[in-house]
C-alpha cells in the first residue's frame, strides 16, 4: 500500500522560502486538508513539518515544510540549522516566493540545489494580493525553467493550481524517479497465458509486430507467463482448441467488438491500447474523460494527439476512424485537430476533449505531464483505446481487469458493483 511506503522510499520534496511566504498554507492546499499550521505571524513554523501524502500520478512523496530562511527571532539560528539539513534530504526543492520580493536568501536556496544537482520548482505565491508584474516573472524564468504561480488560500482555484504545480513536478523529475506499472505481467500468474489478437494491416511494419505487442510480449515472458499470438479470424478457433481458458485476452483496439463478441464472459479481456493507458499514464484519469463525450456540441473542439510521427494511410486510426466513429455516435459536427509527434498544443482550453494515443513512442514523465497540462487548463483527456471502445459500447468489458478505472464510469456503483459484476461472470463460468 502506498500509505505504508516507508519514509525513505518516498521522494522528498523540500519546501522552502522566507518567514511567512505562504509554505504551510500551500502544503495544506496541495494535500487538501489542514496538515501545517498557518499564521500571519513570522515564524509560525519552529520545525521542519513532515507530510506524507501519495501525490498521483506521481506516486508516495513525502513534503519538507521548513522554517523561514530569514528568521531572526530569538530561535532563528536554531531553526535555520533544521532547515539547512533538509539540503542533503530533498530530491525536489520548492522555492516559495512573493511578487516583487528577491532576496539573498532565494538566492542561498538557488545555490543549494546547484550544488546538490537537484531540480528546483519556483512557486509565486499570493498573487491574489500581490500579482507579478511581467519583469519579475522574466527575471524568475532566468533563474529557474520550472515556475508557476498561485494563490494558496484561493481555494476555489485549488484544483487548477495543484495540477499545474504537479505538471511542473513532472517536467522536473527525472525518468528514473517516476514509478513503472508492469504491462501485463501483473495481470498473468506465474506460468499464466495470455492470448494477443493482433490484426495484420497496413500500419504493421512488414515482417515486424508493432512496438505495443512486441513489448507486451517481452513484459509476459519477463513475469514468468506465456502469450499464444493470433490474428482476428484465427482467435475463436484458437480459443476452442485451449484445454483451459487463457488468464487474459488482449486485442488491438480495432478489432475491440469482435473480440468481444467472440470472448466468453468469464474471461478478462482488455486492449493493448488501454495496457499503454496505464504504463504511461493514469488510467483511471483517462477513463472517465470519456462522459464528455457525451456532452459534445456542433462546433466543439477535439484534439486528437499522436505522439509519434508517420505518414497516414488510408483510414488511418487517429484521423479517419476516430473522428469517423466520434461523429456518428455523438450526432455532432466537431472539429478535429490532429497533432503529431512531439507537438502539443499551447491552448489546451481551446478544446473540449483531448483524444491521445497509446504513447508508446513517450516516456511515463512525459505523457503524464500532458495529462497535468489538461487538468490544469479544465480539458479532459483519454487515450485512443478507452475511447474507442467507450464509442463501441463496450469500455465496461475491456476495463474489468482494472477496478480502479471501472470505478471511474461507475462513480455511483463502485467497488461492490464491480465485485457482483466479476462474481456473476465467474458463476456464469462454473453454471
Amino acid at each position: 500500500m502506498m500509505n505504508s511506503t516507508p519514509k525513505s522510499m518516498r521522494l522528498q520534496i523540500g519546501l522552502f522560502g522566507r518567514t511567512n511566504v505562504g509554505k504551510s498554507s500551500f502544503l495544506n492546499m496541495i494535500a487538501g486538508q489542514d496538515v501545517a499550521v498557518t499564521s500571519p505571524m513570522p515564524g509560525t513554523t519552529t520545525d521542519v513539518v513532515e507530510k506524507a501524502m501519495e501525490l498521483l500520478p506521481i506516486g508516495p512523496v513525502m513534503f519538507l515544510d521548513t522554517g523561514g530562511m530569514d528568521d531572526d527571532t530569538a530561535l532563528g539560528a536554531s531553526r535555520l540549522k533544521r532547515t539547512r539539513k533538509i539540503f542533503d534530504r530533498a530530491e525536489v526543492f520548492v522555492l516559495l516566493v512573493e511578487a516583487g520580493c528577491w532576496t539573498e536568501y532565494e538566492t542561498t536556496i538557488l545555490d543549494a540545489t546547484r550544488a546538490s544537482k537537484c531540480p528546483c520548482l519556483i512557486v509565486v505565491n499570493k498573487i491574489d494580493v500581490n500579482p507579478p508584474d511581467n519583469g519579475f516573472m522574466q527575471m524568475v524564468e532566468k533563474a529557474s525553467p520550472f515556475v508557476c504561480s498561485v494563490s494558496s488560500l484561493a481555494l476555489w482555484e485549488r484544483d487548477r493550481y495543484v495540477s499545474a504545480f504537479k505538471a511542473l513536478l513532472l517536467q522536473a523529475l527525472p525518468e528514473s524517479a517516476m514509478p513503472k506499472p508492469a504491462i501485463i505481467g501483473d495481470l498473468l500468474p506465474v506460468g499464466g497465458l495470455a492470448v494477443l489478437i493482433v490484426p495484420i494491416d497496413l500500419e504493421a511494419p512488414k515482417g515486424r509486430l508493432i512496438l505495443p505487442q512486441v513489448q507486451t510480449i517481452r513484459d509476459a515472458l519477463d513475469h514468468e507467463a506465456a502469450t499464444l499470438v493470433v490474428n482476428e479470424r484465427q482467435y475463436r478457433s484458437m480459443l476452442n482448441r485451449l484445454s483451459r481458458p487463457p488468464d487474459l485476452v488482449v486485442c488491438d483496439s480495432q478489432v475491440v467488438m469482435r473480440m468481444v463478441n467472440d470472448t466468453p464472459p468469464w474471461v478478462p479481456c482488455t486492449t493493448f491500447s488501454i495496457l499503454f493507458a496505464r504504463l504511461k499514464g493514469d488510467l483511471p484519469q483517462l477513463a472517465a474523460a470519456v462522459a464528455a463525450i457525451d456532452e459534445l456540441k456542433d462546433g466543439d473542439r477535439i484534439l486528437v494527439a499522436e505522439a509519434c510521427s508517420h505518414h497516414p494511410l488510408e483510414d488511418d486510426i487517429g484521423r479517419i476512424k476516430i473522428p469517423r466513429w466520434l461523429k456518428a455516435t455523438t450526432g455532432r459536427q466537431l472539429q478535429i485537430d490532429t497533432y503529431s509527434g512531439r507537438d502539443y498544443p499551447d491552448h489546451l482550453a481551446d478544446y473540449r476533449l483531448i483524444i491521445h494515443c497509446g504513447a508508446c513512442m513517450l516516456t511515463r514523465r512525459e505523457m503524464l505531464a500532458r495529462m497535468q497540462r489538461a487538468a490544469a487548463a479544465g480539458v479532459p483527456i483519454t487515450n485512443y483505446g478507452v475511447c474507442i471502445s467507450a464509442l463501441h459500447g463496450v469500455l465496461n468489458r475491456v476495463l474489468e481487469p482494472f477496478p480502479d478505472a471501472w470505478q471511474t464510469v461507475h462513480p455511483i456503483c463502485g467497488e461492490d458493483a464491480h465485485a457482483q459484476s466479476t462474481c456473476e461472470n465467474r458463476i456464469v463460468a462454473t453454471a
